[in-house]
Protein backbone atom coordinates (compact mmCIF):
# COMPACT_ATOMS: atom_id res chain seq x y z
CA UNK A 1 0.00 0.00 0.00
CA UNK A 2 1.19 3.62 -1.02
CA UNK A 3 -0.64 5.77 1.29
CA UNK A 4 -3.43 4.72 3.77
CA UNK A 5 -5.93 8.35 4.75
CA UNK A 6 -8.23 7.95 6.94
CA UNK A 7 -11.16 10.55 8.94
CA UNK A 8 -10.87 10.08 12.78
CA UNK A 9 -12.89 11.42 15.72
CA UNK A 10 -11.45 14.59 17.31
CA UNK A 11 -8.97 13.55 19.30
CA UNK A 12 -9.45 13.90 23.24
CA UNK A 13 -7.16 15.92 25.11
CA UNK A 14 -3.59 14.59 26.14
CA UNK A 15 -4.79 15.98 29.57
CA UNK A 16 -7.65 13.45 29.37
CA UNK A 17 -5.45 11.00 27.76
CA UNK A 18 -2.89 10.32 30.57
CA UNK A 19 -3.38 10.75 34.39
CA UNK A 20 -0.88 10.14 37.30
CA UNK A 21 -1.33 9.26 40.46
CA UNK A 22 1.01 8.40 43.95
CA UNK A 23 1.43 4.78 44.71
CA UNK A 24 2.40 4.27 48.39
CA UNK A 25 3.73 0.26 48.52
CA UNK A 26 2.78 -1.83 50.70
CA UNK A 27 4.82 -2.51 54.18
CA UNK A 28 6.46 1.22 53.62
CA UNK A 29 9.02 2.59 51.46
CA UNK A 30 9.20 5.70 49.25
CA UNK A 31 5.80 6.33 47.01
CA UNK A 32 5.93 6.66 43.78
CA UNK A 33 4.24 8.17 41.06
CA UNK A 34 2.62 6.28 38.40
CA UNK A 35 1.51 7.48 34.89
CA UNK A 36 -1.27 5.51 33.09
CA UNK A 37 -3.76 5.60 30.02
CA UNK A 38 -6.81 7.01 31.49
CA UNK A 39 -10.30 5.24 30.74
CA UNK A 40 -10.94 7.76 28.15
CA UNK A 41 -8.17 7.07 26.25
CA UNK A 42 -8.23 3.36 26.12
CA UNK A 43 -11.91 4.09 24.93
CA UNK A 44 -10.47 6.45 21.76
CA UNK A 45 -7.99 3.90 20.98
CA UNK A 46 -10.21 1.05 20.93
CA UNK A 47 -12.39 3.01 18.29
CA UNK A 48 -9.51 4.37 16.38
CA UNK A 49 -8.22 0.42 15.96
CA UNK A 50 -11.71 -0.54 15.26
CA UNK A 51 -11.62 2.51 12.43
CA UNK A 52 -8.63 1.80 11.08
CA UNK A 53 -9.31 -1.99 10.38
CA UNK A 54 -12.85 -1.39 8.92
CA UNK A 55 -11.41 1.26 6.80
CA UNK A 56 -9.21 -1.80 5.39
CA UNK A 57 -5.64 -1.44 6.77
CA UNK A 58 -5.06 -5.35 8.37
CA UNK A 59 -1.48 -4.87 9.23
CA UNK A 60 0.42 -2.04 10.42
CA UNK A 61 2.67 -0.10 7.86
CA UNK A 62 6.19 -1.66 8.59
CA UNK A 63 9.17 0.91 9.56
CA UNK A 64 9.44 4.44 8.01
CA UNK A 65 6.39 6.56 7.54
CA UNK A 66 5.15 10.37 7.12
CA UNK A 67 2.23 11.41 8.68
CA UNK A 68 -0.16 14.30 7.75
CA UNK A 69 -2.79 15.28 10.76
CA UNK A 70 -5.07 17.83 9.43
CA UNK A 71 -7.48 18.95 12.13
CA UNK A 72 -10.86 20.48 12.09
CA UNK A 73 -12.13 21.54 14.77
CA UNK A 74 -15.71 22.10 15.64
CA UNK A 75 -17.33 25.54 14.23
CA UNK A 76 -19.25 27.31 16.39
CA UNK A 77 -23.10 28.44 15.78
CA UNK A 78 -21.89 32.31 15.89
CA UNK A 79 -19.10 31.69 13.21
CA UNK A 80 -20.70 34.16 10.31
CA UNK A 81 -20.51 36.72 13.15
CA UNK A 82 -17.00 36.04 14.38
CA UNK A 83 -15.88 36.36 10.26
CA UNK A 84 -18.00 39.39 10.07
CA UNK A 85 -16.05 41.03 13.10
CA UNK A 86 -12.79 39.73 12.72
CA UNK A 87 -12.16 38.89 9.07
CA UNK A 88 -10.01 35.60 7.58
CA UNK A 89 -8.68 35.29 11.58
CA UNK A 90 -11.85 34.54 13.10
CA UNK A 91 -11.53 30.74 13.10
CA UNK A 92 -8.19 32.06 15.85
CA UNK A 93 -11.07 32.37 18.65
CA UNK A 94 -12.17 29.01 17.75
CA UNK A 95 -11.87 26.69 20.60
CA UNK A 96 -9.00 23.56 19.66
CA UNK A 97 -6.35 21.18 20.91
CA UNK A 98 -3.06 22.31 20.01
CA UNK A 99 -1.12 20.62 17.24
CA UNK A 100 1.23 18.66 19.68
CA UNK A 101 -1.40 17.22 21.95
CA UNK A 102 -3.42 16.43 18.62
CA UNK A 103 -0.31 15.05 17.09
CA UNK A 104 1.12 12.70 20.11
CA UNK A 105 -2.51 11.65 20.93
CA UNK A 106 -2.82 10.31 17.86
CA UNK A 107 0.46 8.81 17.43
CA UNK A 108 -0.33 6.60 20.43
CA UNK A 109 -3.63 5.58 19.49
CA UNK A 110 -2.28 5.06 15.91
CA UNK A 111 0.64 3.07 17.31
CA UNK A 112 0.33 -0.92 16.40
CA UNK A 113 -2.39 -0.20 14.31
CA UNK A 114 -1.56 2.15 11.52
CA UNK A 115 2.33 1.65 12.33
CA UNK A 116 4.50 -0.21 14.45
CA UNK A 117 5.65 2.32 16.95
CA UNK A 118 5.65 6.03 16.78
CA UNK A 119 9.59 5.79 16.48
CA UNK A 120 8.84 4.99 13.04
CA UNK A 121 7.73 8.06 12.21
CA UNK A 122 10.61 10.43 10.60
CA UNK A 123 8.80 12.66 8.99
CA UNK A 124 5.60 15.06 10.39
CA UNK A 125 3.29 17.19 8.81
CA UNK A 126 0.88 19.08 10.69
CA UNK A 127 -2.16 21.51 9.86
CA UNK A 128 -4.93 23.12 11.95
CA UNK A 129 -7.71 24.08 9.09
CA UNK A 130 -10.55 26.37 9.33
CA UNK A 131 -13.64 24.83 11.09
CA UNK A 132 -15.69 23.97 7.80
CA UNK A 133 -19.28 23.10 9.53
CA UNK A 134 -18.49 18.95 9.33
CA UNK A 135 -18.17 17.96 12.36
CA UNK A 136 -15.48 18.11 14.80
CA UNK A 137 -12.49 15.87 13.01
CA UNK A 138 -8.89 14.59 11.86
CA UNK A 139 -7.54 13.37 8.97
CA UNK A 140 -4.30 11.36 8.95
CA UNK A 141 -2.48 10.55 6.04
CA UNK A 142 0.14 7.66 6.75
CA UNK A 143 2.68 6.72 3.76
CA UNK A 144 5.83 4.65 3.93
CA UNK A 145 8.87 6.16 3.16
CA UNK A 146 12.11 4.39 1.59
CA UNK A 147 14.78 4.26 3.59
CA UNK A 148 17.78 6.34 2.55
CA UNK A 149 21.30 6.79 3.35
CA UNK A 150 22.35 10.42 2.46
CA UNK A 151 25.65 10.12 4.52
CA UNK A 152 26.60 6.73 2.64
CA UNK A 153 29.85 8.16 1.27
CA UNK A 154 31.13 8.88 4.58
CA UNK A 155 31.16 4.88 4.71
CA UNK A 156 33.18 4.64 1.87
CA UNK A 157 30.21 2.87 0.00
CA UNK A 158 28.85 4.48 -3.54
CA UNK A 159 25.69 6.54 -3.51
Amino acid sequence: MTEFTLTLPYPISANRYWASRVIAPRGGGRPQAMTYVTPDARAYKDRVAWMVKAAGLRKPFEGRVAVEIRLYPHRPLDWERRQRKLGAAWDDTVQCIDLGNAEKVLSDALKGVAFGDDRWIRDIHLQRMEPDGGDARVVVTIRPLAVQQPQADLLGASA
